[in-house]
């Protein structure tokens, strides 16, 4: 079964804000500087549309540190959990993501807060201890900074129609996800082999080109980029987080600094997982054209083969392929 594209893949929303706002751009030039200047305008308000859990939280967190009294009646972290909860709750009541994508921010939530407990416990990073809504060391909210991740990546799939030229099987790509997830509790115990799934990653995912469309064009990038500028992006997040005190790592204790540019790989790793977990609900789709070339292969394949010595079709398969032709 196809999965719905462009506007179709949008919801109810989002495609009145969509038409809204294709009225408007349409009226700008296609070519030359001013072409260039809306797709880059468009590509920014899709990317800043899709983050739009994640740049909540952030902004909540940053205000948090910035603004809550000392002397409110519950705990801070308390505080980041129940807007976390509101925040989940708009996106819904707001047709911002549907029923089914929110089964993968809620499976990004799970998969998140057994690391959190884990690495928490190993001492890899800490919370403030104050508040209720916890289990253990974890305060609720941490589990929303994995469903954000999720939300972003459902997201954008749809917002900008996301197709995949030779996409490695998806067996692959869980075999490699279940290792990356397991490495990040292994590597405690046994060699860290990150380094080693980072170039597992390259090799399966290497030839992977992605197509996306912003606006009246579509564009292409090696899918491991589009990898990496997503990782940067979440490193970045993660510096405003830790300065904002939301959770600290043990060298931030004594005075908070940048978080070390090494943690790229861990959030590159981690993109993996999260391309992993979207694909069980919007499995990555090929270019339209590939698409249509399968479907003419398949209508082929069930065609009932034809005797030349009989009064049937002529070669129907190449007909076909001709009819085909012609189309284009």
């Amino acid at each position: 079964m196809r999965t719905p594209s462009g506007p179709a893949a949008l919801t109810a929303a989002e495609r009145a804000i969509d038409a809204r706002f294709r009225a408007i751009l349409a009226r700008l030039p296609r070519r030359g500087p001013a072409g260039w200047l809306t797709e880059f305008a468009v590509f920014g308000l899709k990317q800043a549309w899709a983050c739009v859990f994640g740049g909540a939280m952030l902004a909540v967190i940053f205000a948090a540190h910035l603004w809550y009294p000392e002397d409110a009646p519950f705990a801070r972290n308390d505080f980041l959990t129940l807007a976390a909860v509101v925040i989940q709750i708009a996106m819904v009541a707001g047709r911002l993501e549907t029923l089914r994508e929110l089964r993968v921010v809620v499976l990004f939530h799970l998969v998140g807060t057994a690391m959190e407990l884990f690495k928490t416990h190993i001492g890899s990073w800490s919370y403030a201890p104050d508040g209720v809504l916890r289990l253990g060391a974890v305060p609720l909210f941490s589990g929303f900074m994995y469903a954000a991740v999720g939300s972003y990546m459902v997201r954008v799939n749809r917002l900008f129609d996301l197709r995949f030229v030779r996409y490695p099987r998806r067996w692959v790509t869980a075999a490699v996800a279940a290792a990356i997830y397991a490495n990040f509790f292994t590597n405690h115990y046994v060699r860290d082999v990150r380094w080693l799934l980072v170039a597992v990653v390259a090799l399966v995912f290497g030839r992977c080109v992605m197509q996306f469309r912003i606006f009246r064009f579509r564009w292409r990038m090696p899918l491991l980029l589009a990898f990496f500028l997503v990782a940067v992006f979440i490193w970045l997040a993660e510096n405003i987080a830790t300065w904002s005190h939301a959770w600290l790592y043990p060298s931030q204790l004594g005075g908070w600094h940048p978080v070390s540019a090494t943690k790229l790989a861990s959030w590159f790793l981690l993109m993996i997982i999260s391309v992993v977990l979207v694909t069980w609900i919007s499995p990555p789709q090929p270019p339209d054209d590939l698409q249509s070339a399968a479907t003419v292969d398949a209508d082929v394949a069930e065609l009932p083969p034809v005797s030349p010595t009989t009064g049937g079709p002529r070669n129907i398969a190449t007909d076909l392929a001709g009819h085909g032709r012609h189309e284009r």
